[in-house]
């Protein structure tokens, strides 16, 4: 049987609980664990209020995606201790959308590889959002 703890890259419908991505990466060999916790804020980037955000996404392209960057990372850092969960559907304002870890034997490459792995998300993932406020609904690229 395999348990969440098996799949360190997922796309979930449900609240993400940052301890379990965490415990993914843990190793008695690790120093340091980095961790982006990504969450809804009240504002888009424009500017204009956010009541609450909707995700969608191409959950297994996603997380073949995210265990490409995994790999991305293991070559560049030798780090092979990276899980990532991004949530999809209606996520309220203070919500977790995104929770990213990296276990490493050192603090420098464990946040050079975290900013990596939120910054390459970002860019490859195919997870898509949409930002509703009492202005209107926009997708986001």
């Amino acid at each position: 049987m395999v348990t969440e703890i098996d799949r360190p890259f997922q796309v979930v419908d449900y609240p993400i609980d940052a301890n379990e991505v965490i415990r993914r990466v843990e190793h008695p060999g690790n120093g340091a664990i980095c961790v982006f916790y990504g969450v809804v804020r009240d504002h888009a980037l424009s500017g204009r209020r956010t009541s609450y955000l909707h995700y969608e996404a191409y959950q297994e392209m996603a997380e073949a995606k995210m265990a490409e960057i995994a790999e991305e990372i293991r070559r560049r850092w030798g780090i092979d201790r990276v899980a990532m969960t991004h949530r999809v559907g209606r996520l309220a304002v203070g919500e977790p959308s995104v929770v990213i870890a990296v276990g490493t034997p050192h603090r420098k490459q464990a946040f050079e590889a975290c900013e990596y792995a939120i910054d390459r998300l970002k860019e490859e993932v195919p997870i898509w959002k949409k930002e509703i406020g009492p202005d209107g609904e926009e997708w986001v690229e």
